[in-house]
């Protein structure tokens, strides 16, 4: 390949900003390396299309993690998007910021310019917000955000809130987090909005942009301790670039932290063991992992008005279709979250939602699955702030071995309280009057399932990641922070990092608006430095 200015490693969800931002202007030569193929597959844009490609290898990076001591050595599925737009062409699209305590934490932990305050503009200048712009939203933006359609089971459930005294909240993304209501989501008008389709396509035709598909990054090179290109494998063959400036990773807290790794930053007992010659030894590379946890509640619906009824009738999954090909509504439009909550359960001393709640109208036997032969629908409970924390390593030297992915979770045990208070909440919430007439019984863990320890053991064996990997090369001022507030990575030159692997701790609620602010202000910061 040629010399940029700019070589940004991984077009998802952090990359596709990057490559729009830097090369605005035309002053910079950017080339963005992607190891998936471009966002053809039509499933992708279509906001149920997330279910299809769950496990499709073809997108999906299918990661499996190592055994979790504390869930009996369950190996948990981690799937993360292998194509332009990375997993933000294959999440659920639910749009969530975090809590503003979450950045403010960020800022006191040696983090200028990262509170509340100063990272709020960036999600507003990434937005273009259904209902307009206010003084939490933005309009006009590369990121289309918008509504779903009401559906009676999830007025039921946000009905059922509130007679447990839990407020209505119509934005999670405003004033207040806490609350039940429905979700918005990284769409428009039936259509997903990706990363690739809201900031890499408008960019496409800029000549001073490169985009290179199907190139799996193998390592970044470097003279001394400065990033000067990226090593990478396309159709069999070895191929280099060269970066004038810098060399940014933005290929995700599971990817970031095994390519640093193989490029002689990490661990030393690591390297030694990979046979890697050390760049620059560093215990924090792929250490202080954190994910959410979530555990489902699965409950057969009294009514035949669910998305497994939709799918067992031939003439309602035609009448589906056809909605959405004419019209580009009904169920094929929603996300993996519906409607939902933020909740406190009597762990949340600090006052602040402890808990979240993602509501679907269908049910599974696990993500991924088909759909249940019966009339069916689930609420989760996800809680918010982890004390578990775990690591990704490289397994080989080889760029296209799976990462060593250990999430360690339920390892505290403020944590496992946390996911049966959250549980014991959710019951609560299924049996309040609004949602009586919807429920025939509760199928998942089932009425035998009582007791605290029960519960906890339910939790172990039937609990999964809800898809946020985050805080594996983190930002910081101590021994194990991988780079510093301006995302520069430690002791190195000409090599930032800018994706969720740099989160300090992980944001209450879904990571992904949370990684293009990153990008954004990231964006900023490269410039400036320019």
């Amino acid at each position: 390949m040629e010399s940029y200015d700019y070589i940004i490693v991984g077009a998802g969800s952090a990359g596709c900003v990057l490559a729009n931002r830097l090369s605005a202007g035309g002053r910079h030569r950017v080339l963005l390396l992607e190891a998936g193929p471009r966002d053809r597959n039509p499933w992708i844009h279509i906001p149920l299309g997330y279910g299809k490609l769950f496990t499709d290898l073809r997108t999906n990076w299918a990661y499996y993690s190592e055994p979790e001591p504390h869930l009996g050595g369950r190996r948990i599925y981690n799937p993360r998007g292998k194509v332009l737009g990375g997993s933000s062409s294959i999440n659920g699209l639910v749009y969530i910021r975090g809590q503003a305590e979450d950045f403010d934490a960020w800022r006191d932990a040696g983090n200028p310019g990262w509170g509340w305050s100063d990272v709020l503009p960036y999600f507003k200048r990434a937005e273009d917000q259904a209902r307009g712009a206010d003084d939490w939203h933005g309009a006009g933006g590369p990121l289309c955000v918008s509504d779903t359609a009401p559906h009676p089971l999830c007025d039921a459930f946000i009905d059922a809130a509130a007679e447990m005294q839990i407020p209505r909240n119509r934005d999670f993304n405003g004033a207040r987090q806490e609350g039940a209501g429905y979700f918005q989501l990284t769409a428009r008008r039936g259509r997903r909005c990706s990363a690739a389709v809201g900031y890499l396509r408008p960019a496409l035709k800029r000549p001073n942009l490169r985009v290179v598909t199907e190139a799996l990054a193998a390592r970044v090179l470097f003279e001394g301790r400065r990033a000067i290109g990226v090593e990478c494998r396309r159709g069999g063959a070895v191929a280099t670039a060269m970066a004038g400036r810098e060399v940014i990773l933005a290929a995700g807290a599971l990817a970031t932290p095994p390519l640093l790794q193989r490029s002689g930053v990490g661990p030393l007992d690591l390297l030694k063991r990979l046979g890697i010659a050390p760049v620059l030894p560093h215990e924090g590379v792929g250490r202080s992992y954190q994910d959410h946890y979530q555990v489902r509640l699965v409950l057969r619906c009294a009514r035949a008005i669910t998305l497994n009824d939709d799918m067992l009738s031939l003439r309602r999954k035609l009448a589906m279709g056809l909605r959405y090909l004419l019209f580009r509504t009904g169920p094929l439009t929603i996300g993996a979250g519906y409607a939902g909550g933020f909740f406190r359960t009597p762990l949340a001393a600090d006052g602040r939602p402890d808990v979240q709640c993602h509501f679907i109208n269908f049910s599974v036997d696990k993500m991924g699955d088909a759909l249940h032969p019966f009339s069916g629908f689930t609420a989760s409970s996800c809680q918010l702030r982890p004390e578990s924390r775990g690591e990704v390593m490289a397994s080989a030297p080889d760029p296209a071995a799976p990462p060593a992915i250990r999430a360690n979770f339920l390892a505290a045990d403020r944590d496992r309280r946390v996911q049966v208070e959250g549980l014991k909440l959710l019951r609560r919430i299924m049996a309040a009057p609004a949602m009586r007439p919807f429920i025939a019984e509760e199928r998942d863990p089932g009425p035998r399932v009582q007791s605290d320890d029960e519960l906890l053991a339910f939790c172990r064996e039937r609990g999964s990641t809800i898809y946020h990997p985050s805080c594996s090369c983190r930002m910081g001022t101590d021994a194990l922070a991988v780079v510093d507030h301006r995302l520069r990575v430690r002791g190195l030159e000409g090599l930032r990092i800018a994706d969720a692997s740099i989160m300090p701790a992980v944001v209450s609620g879904n990571t992904n608006a949370a990684v293009i602010m990153i990008a954004e202000k990231a964006s900023d910061m490269i410039l400036e430095a320019a």
